[in-house]
């Protein structure tokens, strides 16, 4: 039977000091993932409806599995966010690893100002209901197993503004791929390809959706579609990439491609010269409901 935290204990591991080289070629690809993120919508002007929501007081946002902040960063980069008509955001920072939480921290810049700090699994997160006005998880929740997903949508919901409040309440955005894109794919021919097939697959969009529904969820779902693109010659950061997306560093470049499964997988993503490892990410906009299940 499958250790349904293996994904998760492997994906902890690679948030540390000691995988930030790996942490570093793998965003040589996959910054674009947050460029196209920061470019999909007016987040300038998102950021300032939602100012007038709440007033004269301050934005309160939690950033969920914060990774090394490269969201935020991308905002402040490419969708003009310092220069919006809002007060400074008090950015709470969750992730179950305090490497991480150090990262994005540092990496935060105005309109962001690093707030509370939730060392832990959004399963796990304990604050007070409704205490966030804007809720957001981008590419952030693939290690949470299928089996966990509800519970883990339930506590994000339960951080956001209840709308019973007469300014209509909080809101929630989820950034994550589907799984056609190459980022769950590639995983679950790793698992198929190195581990008998044993294993937690990575969560998916479609998966993400139908819990939210299940929940009695209102929300808005588009996708976007982009690839993580390098010439063959950067073997190394293709490499350190390819290992990030699986989070394990011992498999070398030449290992993936000589493997059965995987092998020809990867030929598929290469082509004159070129890698180009297609994307297809959901984007879900949400709002809390009524009543905010608390449990």
């Amino acid at each position: 039977m499958a250790n349904l935290s293996d994904t998760f204990e492997r994906s902890c591991e690679h948030w540390s000091e000691a995988g930030r080289r790996e942490m570093e070629d793998f965003y040589a690809l996959a910054s674009v993932d947050y460029r196209h993120l920061a470019e999909a919508i007016d987040w300038k002007a998102w950021l300032e409806a939602r100012q007038k929501e709440v007033g004269s007081r301050r934005l309160r946002l939690l950033d969920v599995a914060c990774g090394s902040g490269k969201f935020p960063a991308a905002l402040t980069s490419y969708a003009d966010v310092e220069s919006a008509a809002i007060k400074s955001v008090d950015y709470a920072l969750l992730d179950p690893s305090g490497f991480s939480i150090s990262e994005a921290r540092h990496a935060l810049t105005m309109p962001f100002t690093a707030g509370a700090e939730f060392e832990m699994t959004l399963q796990d997160l304990d604050c007070h209901p409704g205490i966030f006005d804007i809720v957001w998880a981008t590419h952030a929740l693939y290690a949470i197993s299928h089996r966990e997903l509800e519970t883990a949508l339930k506590r994000f919901v339960h951080a956001m503004r209840h709308s019973r409040q007469r300014d209509g309440g909080g809101v929630g955005f989820i950034a994550h791929a589907s799984d056609k894109s190459h980022y769950l794919q590639f995983y679950q021919h790793y698992l198929n390809g190195f581990k008998e097939g044993l294993g937690v697959p990575y969560s998916s969009s479609e998966q993400i959706l139908a819990a939210l529904t299940q929940m009695g969820m209102t929300f808005e779902a588009e996708e976007i579609s982009y690839a993580n693109g390098a010439p063959e010659s950067q073997e190394r950061q293709v490499e350190g990439y390819l290992q990030r997306c699986l989070f394990d560093s011992t498999l070398s470049l030449k290992d993936m491609m000589a493997n059965p499964i995987t092998g020809p997988y990867l030929e598929t993503c290469r082509k004159n010269g070129h890698w180009q490892f297609a994307q297809r990410v959901t984007l879900v906009f949400l709002k809390a409901p009524p009543e905010v299940a608390t449990e």
